[in-house]
Formats: C-alpha cells, structure tokens, sequence
C-alpha cells in the first residue's frame, strides 16, 4: 500500500492582512457612494465645490454598477479611483470651512 500524502497549506500572512484594504465586511470591494453623495451635496451648499467632486459620485456609481454586474475588479478600481478623488473633495470642503471661518475672524475684528 502506498501511504497517502496530505495536503498542507502554511498561511504566508499573518490573520487578518489577506484582505484588501478596498474590500468590504463581506469581500465585495467598497463604492463610496454616500460618502460621494455627502461632499456633493456639502460642496454645493458651502462654496459651489460640488462640481470639484461629482466625478467621485461619478466612479461611485460606476463601482456600484461593477459589483451588481459582477465585474469585481472593475469595481475595486472604480472605488479605489472614487476614494482618492472623495479625500481630496473632504480636504478641499475643510480648507474652504476653515479660510471661510479665518474671513470671518478677521472682518469682525476691524
């Protein structure tokens, strides 16, 4: 008789660092459309910025639209694209509040 070879699998990564950082709870990778939607609708309504960040919304939408259709990759790039483009919306919306506070400031005290 021959003995039988079992299989080993040794993990290479320690627990929880397999995961990309764009995945979801569930694997699925993350389309930011809230958080999208939330700098749109903040830039319009503080300083005409929105049109900044409606090309976030735009590659949210299209991330949504991959992971329905079941492209995965498609929709981790477009939430990957959709994310930096939502940072940069977030930092540009905070120097806006805060050159609009310093204005303020500064034309109350003369």
């Amino acid at each position: 008789m021959k003995p039988q070879q079992a299989e080993v699998s040794i993990p290479l990564q320690p627990p929880g660092r397999g995961a990309t950082p764009a995945a979801g709870p569930d694997g699925q990778p993350r389309d930011y459309v809230v958080w999208s939607l939330l700098n749109v609708l903040l830039g319009y309504g503080l300083a005409y910025l929105g049109c900044l960040c409606f090309p976030a919304l735009v590659f949210s939408i299209k991330a949504r639209d991959c992971k329905v259709l079941g492209d995965l990759e498609g929709a981790r790039q477009h939430g990957n694209r959709a994310k930096v483009l939502n940072i940069i919306c977030s930092l540009l919306l905070v120097l806006t509040v805060v050159a609009i506070i310093v204005i303020i400031i500064i034309a109350t005290t003369r």
